[in-house]
Parts: C-alpha cells; structure tokens; sequence
C-alpha cells in the first residue's frame, strides 16, 4: 500500500482528500494529513459569516469523524518543519519522521504585511483564520469599554473588503484604505469600482483611495495612520488585508524548484521539480501564476488525484479566474478578461447611478463571442453570461440584450437546459450540465439534495445555486414529473405552504418556525420572508422580530448613499392641510433635510442621521402624521386626481374614496410593495393603471384594474370587474390583495405573479369574483383582521426605550456621524459627490 502524506488542511488540502475518497484506487494508499491549525478544514471563503454563528463547526468542511470513517489519518495542531525529498520523509517540528511515496504540498499562502513602521504595534491584526477573528473580537470588546470604536482595513482587494464588512459587524466605525486607484484593481474597471465604492460608503464604510501607508502610529497601540500624502486617520484599530504569499518556505528549504517572487513551480500534472511531490493551491506557481480563488484549487487537488492514480487528466493552459460574491451587501461578479480593450474588441455598458447597477461586457469586433464581463449591484446575468463566455457560445443578435432586460422583462439568455452538457456549472467542483442533467434522468438522484450530495455542486463559493436549481428542475419536469418550488435551503417548502404552516399552527417567532419547518440558521433569503409572513397574517410591525428583517425595515426608513435616512410620512390620497405641510417645512427646516414632492404625491426628507429619527418622527406623529412605509414591502402610496370635488371632467370624488382606500390598507406587508391609484375620470391623470391596483371612475361606479407596475418593466394594469360601487369595489380589492399575499412567492410584485398564474386573469376572476376556490368569505376576514390590527411602527418605535436602543450610530455611543458631508443645491443640500479617480 502506498503513502500519501498531505501537508495543510486547508480548503484545497481537504479537497484532495475528498476526491481521493472518490477513487476507485482509494484502497490502494494510506493518507496522512498535516494541519497547523488546531481544527479539521473549514471554509474560509465564508470566514466573516462566523461572527454570525455561535461556533467555529458552523464553518466546517467536515468534522473529524469523517477523516476517521474514511481511514484518513489527521493530525491537528502539528507543523512539518523539514522535507527530505531523497529519503521521501518529512520532519516535524518535534523532529519526528515520517515516510511517503507521495507528498501533496498544500500549505497555502500567508498574509502579506507591507513593510510599514509600527506594523508590530498592539491592535494590528491580520484577516486569516478563526483565531485571527477571535483575536479581533476581543479586542473590539476591550474597544468598546474603553468608548473607543474606530478601525481601519488596509486593502480594498476581496479580502480586504470582507474584512471592512468584518469589523463593521463588531460595531465600528469602519475606514478602508487602498494603495490603488479603484477597489478590487484586479477585477474591476474604474465605473465598477465607483459603483462599488458608492455602494460600500452608503453602508457607512469611508473608501480611501491612492493612500500609500508610511507609518502606524500610537503610543500603546494603533492611534492613527500616516499617508505619504501628508494626510492621516485616526483609528483605533488596524486590519491588513494586502495580499497573500505563497508558504514556500519548506520547498526553498528542501531546493525544489520556486518562482522568483515565491511559489513552488509545478506543471500541469501539478508535480515539482523533486519526484512524486506535487503541489497545489494558492502555494502553487503554475503558468508563472498563483491563484488565489478556491475554484483553481481544487482544479488543482483533482488534477493531483489523478496522476496519482494512474489518470490523465491535466490542468488547462488558461486558469479561469471568474468570480461571483457578494460584499457588504453587493453583488460583485467578473468573467473571463474584464479589462481587454483594443480594435478587435467592442465594449457595451450598461450603467443606472441610481440604482447602484453597473453592467460591461466585452465582446469580439465581430460580434460572435463574449470574452469578458463585469457586473456590480446585480450579478443575475452572471450565470449565463459565464457559460456562453466559457462554451464559446454564440451570441444573440443584439449582444446588448444580455445585459439590458427586454421590455417584458426577460434577458436575451434561455435557459440553462441549453447549454451544452460540457457546460461546467460548477466551477468548485468542476460539475457540468451533463453531469446534472443525467443524474435526474437515470433515477441516481431524485431532487436537488441528491445532486449536491452526490456532486458536490453549489457547496463552494455557492454562485452556481440558481443554474442547478434551473437544472435539476428543468430534467425533472422534462420527465413529466412535478417540482416543487422551495424558498430556500433551510425551508423545504414554497412560500405559500409556509403562510399555511405558519397560520394552521399560529405560529408567531422565527426561531420557532426555522425548529418546526426548517434547519441550519436561516438566511437573507429566508428571513425577511417570514418577517413578511408574519406581517401578512398577523399584521405583526417590523419591530417585534427585528434580526430577521431586511436593513430599511429594522431602521422604519431607507438608507441613502451616503448613510443617512429618508422619512416619509403618510399623506392618504395626496390631500394634506396647510397646517400640516408647514408641519413638514418646520421639521425639514429644523433638522436640515433636502424636501422633494414624490411621485406618490407624499413629501420625502433626507439627509436624516440614524440617531434623529425618532424625534422627527416623534415631532411627525404629534402633528398627526404616521409612518409612510416607505421602506417596507408593504402599500406604499394610493395616487389620486382632485376628482369631482374640483375638476370640470370629475365622474366620481376620487379624492375621497382614495384617502378610504389608502387608510383601509395602510401598513399592509405583501410579497412586493404595493401602489395603487384613484382617477375620478377616464382621463387617468393619476396613472392608476399603472400600479398595482387601479381604480378609474366611471359614469356607473368605478372599473377595478389589477396587477400593473412602472418601473423598468412597466405593465398596464388589466380590468379585473367593472361598474361597481364603492363597497364592492372594496370587497374585490380585499379578496385580490389577499390572494396575492398568500400565493406569490417573495419579492414578486403583482404584475410577474398574474403572468405566472395559471389561467391568467379569466382565472383569476374566477377566484376572486365568482368565489371558484370558496375562500371569498375568509379572504374578506383576513383583511378584516389586517386592517383592524394596525399599529404604526413609528410610533410604536418611540414609545419603548428597548426598541430605540437600535436608533444610533454606534452601539456604545450616542454621538452622531462626523463624517458625513454635504454641498449646496438649489437652496438645499446633496450628499457630496464622491471624489473621481
């Protein structure tokens, strides 16, 4: 039997392991792993999510009765300090030897610390292991006690990023630093990275770029960083994240062959120079490249498996470098050669400021083939960008439709059954189409458990989760059998099975729901859609369960790019008094706020500091005015003409039955925000057919329209029953809001649910006017108890002093952000502009 000794038991090193495992020669060899550190593998590239989780196992690759059960064995905490590669041993720091025939070098990489002075100092720390984020957390804690709570990130790479997002979680005021011109250079060009940029600052994380440290000051610890511009930042703390280096440092010691500027050379059969040793991972010099993503990697540890089994697989010439995350909240992706410009090569761009959206693919002079891509603040186009970049694919027509929705909003891109079965769908694992498609299709799996069990597919960085979704899905229904849609990994049911799990078993508390129906932990998917629930059939406020809601609806207001808040009261119809819009002129004027009239016919204030909104509010509530919810997915504005009341052309008082129709619903949480709009003549100069529900008067009572939206992808509303009076009316708009909220799945607004449902609009007329389901009765009841269980969530807010203890900057502290800016605009302010690089 023949000896493989592995050296590291990081991601990569398991991951050779595991393939091996996988081998049908497994029997043939003896495996013995080295790890420094003190536990099995574990996933670094979810480490931040470990402030997250209440232990270390949470990250786990697998625990250790795994290397046990698979005759591996494993020793932790234990350092190779010497290779003698023509005697085939390795030595450990205990100088104990030990025997291979073959040894896997996976001992990864090492943070760089730039030679800065004071580098050395207290309170500088590295962003690497658990024990690295151990380290800072205590130390964050000693922080706070001391009323301290600044930190500082040196580098806006991936890592650096991710460390920013680290410390912002612990509670500090969070600065990152980049010796660049532009965030994550190596991915991004310069609009992305302003994109991101803006992103990360309104967040509440500051972005200095082209800052070139010189010295880290501080007497006891880390008080302030100096630039060689002549600037500084004060800081309380110091993460650096600037890179990685090759641990190469047992290859230049045994004289295998290494690169100039560190890693051990390797081929593409991932053998050294020295015989029967390999390397592979981020320690690995090949084509003169070292890889910092997983993905390669474990490319790499399947190529090792394979020569040393006697396979002949090899690594590819081009090492894929494409990625897809998502950072402090953004979704980040790049593909293929994100930055190539020449004459052969045509560029298209897609960039919306407002909605953080930044969109470039590269293509070919002739238009024929992608080659490379860039997305910030959406990265759904990535899956199906990747695969028609790595198949070589042929474009559309019109290239440009990948990346701008077509008026119905559907993208250029089919779906994902087809692909070609080579396409890999799975880059961590090297999963493709295929693979998928024929595992459903010979009964060898069943649903998407089975796949992920038995490939190993989406159990990496995790982007790859939609297209096998699509997949696995796709191959059963092509077999005529039924899928069952699931909300996400940690509820095996779609969201209307859980409204009725949730109401048969008057279930009132996340947690309660998650042991019941669910596992793990719950997710940002999972979360807030039973925070939707919940509202939905208890009319429960954002403030009882405020964990699992979305960052606007645990703060009762939108964030803006810069950190502040907007406040929108309510103001039902558009009618408001004059005593009351000098109300919002006092508060405005008082706490400097930027006032714009919205196209919801309410008056929006900005620039609010997280700490001041409840005295507006609470100044806001005294005059009579309530929450607007305009930061939740709830009824958001009901739009109305002056009507009858005013108008020579008015049918009906719209006015009126808008401001009913407004209080009626306010407060309603739903799938998707909601609109509607009253007009009191066919004229329709409130534009209710374009919202979700619409009501037009005309000469016999008023035409009920449902299901349009604006937006990017505007609908017309469609007439769901005409003439009718007004309780009627309301009666039918109580059965559809209803029979939206229970059916459609979260974050659906109404327009894509009815084209989604069965039947269409003759169907649903069925439902909610000739009462074909026989639920009519207890829609209407539904409602009824909705509408008499509101409570305004501000004002609820400012009545519990438990409940305001969130409304601040800083955790410890009461002080307000000194670090926002503002300019002059037309007699108001903006947040000032970030500074262009």
């Amino acid at each position: 039997m023949k000896k493989i000794i592995v050296v590291g038991n990081g991601m990569v090193g398991y991951k050779f392991c595991e393939k091996l495992m996988s081998s049908q020669k497994r029997e043939n060899f003896e495996i013995l792993v080295f790890g420094e550190e003190p536990r099995s593998a574990y996933d670094r590239v979810h480490l931040s999510e470990y402030f997250s989780n209440e232990t270390p196992d949470d990250l786990l690759l697998a625990p250790l009765g795994w290397y046990k059960e698979n005759n591996i064995e494993l020793r932790t905490s234990e350092l190779i300090s010497e290779i003698k590669p023509k005697e085939k041993q390795v030595v450990t720091y205990r100088n104990d030897v030990f025997d291979y025939d073959y040894l896997v070098l996976a001992t990864g990489s090492y943070p760089f610390v730039p030679p800065v002075e004071g580098s050395d100092k207290t309170g500088v720390f590295v962003y690497r292991t658990i024990e690295d984020l151990d380290a800072m957390k205590a130390y964050a804690s000693k922080l706070k006690e001391q009323g301290k709570n600044k930190a500082a990130v040196l580098g806006g790479g991936l890592l650096g990023l991710e460390a920013a997002n680290a410390a912002k979680e612990l509670g500090l005021k969070t600065d990152v630093i980049e010796f660049a011109p532009r965030l994550m250079p190596r991915q991004l060009d310069k609009p992305a990275s302003e994109m991101l940029k803006a992103k990360i600052q309104s967040m509440g994380i500051d972005v200095h770029l082209e800052k070139a440290t010189i010295a880290i000051a501080g007497k006891d610890g880390v008080e302030r960083m100096n630039f060689s511009d002549g600037t500084s930042l004060q800081t309380d703390m110091l993460i650096i994240s600037a890179g990685i280096r090759p641990r190469d440092e047992l290859a230049v010691k045994a004289g295998i062959k290494t690169g100039n500027k560190g890693g051990i050379w390797v081929d593409n059969k991932m053998r050294t120079s020295e015989e029967d040793i390999y390397a592979i991972g981020e320690v690995a010099l090949y084509n003169e490249g070292v890889y910092g993503l997983v993905a390669p990697g474990y490319d790499m540890a399947q190529v090792a498996v394979e020569q040393i089994t006697g396979g002949d697989k090899v690594m590819a010439d081009v090492i894929d470098m494409s990625t897809q995350l998502k950072l402090i909240g953004t979704e980040v992706a790049s593909f293929g050669d994100p930055f190539i410009e020449n004459d052969e090569v045509a560029t298209i761009v897609y960039e919306n400021k407002r909605s953080g959206i930044y969109k470039r693919i590269n293509i070919s002079k002739e238009g024929d083939k992608l080659l490379g891509g860039i997305l910030i603040g959406d990265s759904s186009d990535y899956n199906n960008l990747f695969q028609i970049f790595i198949n070589g694919m042929k474009l559309p027509k019109n290239p440009e439709d990948l990346i701008i929705p077509s008026k119905d909003g559907s993208g250029a891109v089919g779906s994902a059954m087809d692909f070609p079965d080579t396409a890999q769908i799975c880059s961590c694992e090297s999963v493709t189409k295929g693979v998928i498609c024929k595992s459903i299709e010979s009964g060898d799996c069943q649903d998407l458990g089975d796949i992920i069990k038995s490939s190993k597919a989406t159990t990496g960085c995790g982007g790859c989760k939609p297209m096998v979704v699509d997949l696995v899905n796709g191959s059963l229904k092509a077999m005529g059998k039924e899928v069952k849609e699931v909300l996400c990994e940690h509820f095996q049911f779609s969201r209307q099975e859980l409204y009725d799990l949730i109401k048969i078993n008057k279930i009132k508390d996340y947690n309660e729901a998650l042991n019941l129906f669910g596992k793990g932990d719950g997710c940002e998917i999972c979360k807030p859609a039973l925070s939707s629930i919940f509202a939905s059939i208890y009319m429960e406020t954002a403030n009882r369960q405020v964990t699992i809601q979305d960052s606007n609806d645990r703060f009762l207001a939108n964030i803006q790019r810069n950190g502040t808040y907007s406040v929108v009261p309510r103001v039902p119809g558009g009618e408001i008094t004059p005593e009351k819009l000098m109300v919002l002129g006092a508060v405005a004027k008082k706490y400097d706020l930027y006032s714009k009239i919205t196209g919801g016919q309410r008056i929006d204030l900005f620039g609010a500091e997280l700490h001041q909104l409840p005295h507006i509010w609470k100044e806001l509530i005294d005059a009579g005015f309530e929450s607007g919810h305009a930061y939740g997915k709830s009824l958001r504005t009901v739009k109305s003409c002056v009507g009858s009341s005013w108008c020579r052309y008015g049918m009906h008082e719209s006015v009126s039955y808008a401001i009913r129709i407004e209080e009626r619903y306010k407060g309603l949480r739903s799938p998707h925000k909601l609109k509607g709009g009253v007009s009191g003549c066919i004229r329709e100069c409130a534009e209710a057919r374009g919202k979700d529900f619409g009501i037009i008067a005309v000469e016999s009572g008023w035409n009920l329209y449902v299901c349009g939206n604006g937006g990017a992808t505007p609908k017309h509303a469609i007439l769901l029953a005409e003439q009718l009076d007004d309780e009627t009316c309301i009666k039918y708009l109580d059965r559809f809001l209803m029979y939206y909220i229970r059916t459609a799945p979260p974050l659906m607004r109404t327009a894509p649910w009815l084209d989604k449902l069965e039947g269409g609009i003759e169907y649903l007329k069925e439902v909610v006017i000739e009462d074909s389901l026989g639920i009519a009765e207890e829609l209407e009841k539904e409602m009824q108890y909705l509408v008499d269980n509101y409570a305004c969530e501000w004002k609820e807010a400012i009545e519990n002093p438990e409940m305001m203890k969130r409304f601040r900057h800083f955790v410890n502290s009461d002080d307000s952000d000194d670090n926002l800016e503002f300019v002059p605009m037309r007699d108001q302010k903006m947040p000032k502009a970030w500074k262009a690089n």
